[in-house]
């Protein structure tokens, strides 16, 4: 009888992922609901009542994708005292690379963040929007425990101001520019939790980036009731489940950060899902705007720098979005 033996290919040990360090940077005009009022059909007042913003930033000429998500991820690496030629792959997410402040090919961008920071490993684009950040820290936490990486770089960074049109009471005073980054890689013990993600496709158009006659670029467009409704009614369950996969309830966490899309929305959310007044809930929306792919570690980054949130302690992850897509998951700083 012959026997036929089949190779097999050896499993990767499995490893614990873990947040080793963040940055972001902001730009360094900051924009009023003032200012933003000389194009659009409002006033200050009902732009702080819609939304809790008082200022977001917008960048300059020189404050491009490539240079702040390099200003950021910079930093990131500083922080988790990681070398670039230790990193084996560079996520980017964002929405914005549609080629407004940035020219040549719109894949290109993680490639050249890499490049930058003297990184010779993968560099792959995340796409999926506000949900971004997340979706790229779950990819890179499960790079890290399989054993595909020992170390990832995680990019959240937009140019909102770019795909905005001024005079649109939808958008127009809601968005806004930065960039964020984070470092993962191995640690001890688990400290990335299991990501909890989907997409709603119902709602694939309540949020958009499309080419419109009489604009140089594509155009955000949003349905913002929609999108505020799905996200008050839906968003708690989702942060229920990334609490029970971790095994957690509300009051054993440190921090609330979920996407910075509307400070309505965040105070209904973290008021639903019950968190006690004790756990610190990011507000970095109301100085910052909404930075969609970028929001999450910008407003993280600003709780840790201000001394809100310490080494150990426990944060909620949550972003959403386009699609509408969402991702979310629990880490330990």
């Amino acid at each position: 009888m012959n026997t036929t033996h089949v190779a097999h290919t050896p499993v990767p040990d499995r490893h614990h992922a873990v947040l080793l360090g963040i940055g972001s940077y902001r730009p360094r005009r900051i924009v009023t609901n003032e200012e933003i009022c000389r194009t659009l059909d409002s006033n200050p007042e009902w732009i702080l009542r819609r939304s809790g913003i008082r200022t977001r930033c917008f960048a300059g000429p020189d404050e491009t994708l490539e240079e702040m998500g390099v200003t950021a991820a910079g930093k990131a690496l500083a922080d988790a005292g990681v070398a670039p030629d230790q990193v084996d792959q560079v996520l980017v997410a964002t929405m914005s690379d549609v080629g407004g402040a940035d020219t040549g090919a719109a894949d290109a961008l993680a490639a050249r963040i890499a490049r930058r920071l003297g990184i010779a490993g993968q560099g792959w684009q995340v796409g999926a929007a506000c949900a971004g950040f997340t979706v790229g820290m779950a990819l890179a936490a499960a790079s890290v425990a399989s054993g595909q990486a020992r170390t990832c770089l995680v990019v959240g960074v937009e140019r909102m101001s770019d795909i905005l049109d001024p005079r649109d009471r939808s958008t127009a005073f809601l968005f806004s520019d930065g960039a964020g980054a984070a470092v993962v890689g191995r640690g001890t013990e688990p400290g990335i939790g299991s990501v909890v993600w989907g997409t709603d496709p119902t709602l694939r158009e309540a949020i958009t980036v499309r080419e419109e006659p009489g604009h140089a670029g594509p155009v955000l467009r949003m349905q913002g009731s929609t999108v505020f409704r799905w996200a008050v009614t839906q968003l708690p369950d989702v942060v229920r489940e990334v609490l029970a996969r971790s095994g957690l309830e509300p009051g054993d966490v440190q921090a609330f950060v979920p996407h910075q899309a509307n400070l309505r929305i965040t105070e209904a959310v973290a008021q639903s899902v019950g968190f006690p007044s004790d756990v610190v809930v990011a507000r970095d929306v109301v100085d910052q705007g909404n930075t969609s792919a970028a929001s999450i570690p910008l407003a993280l980054d600003r709780l840790r720098t201000f001394g809100a949130l310490r080494e150990g302690d426990l944060a909620v992850l949550v972003g959403f979005g386009s699609g509408l897509t969402y991702a979310g998951t629990v880490v330990r700083l």
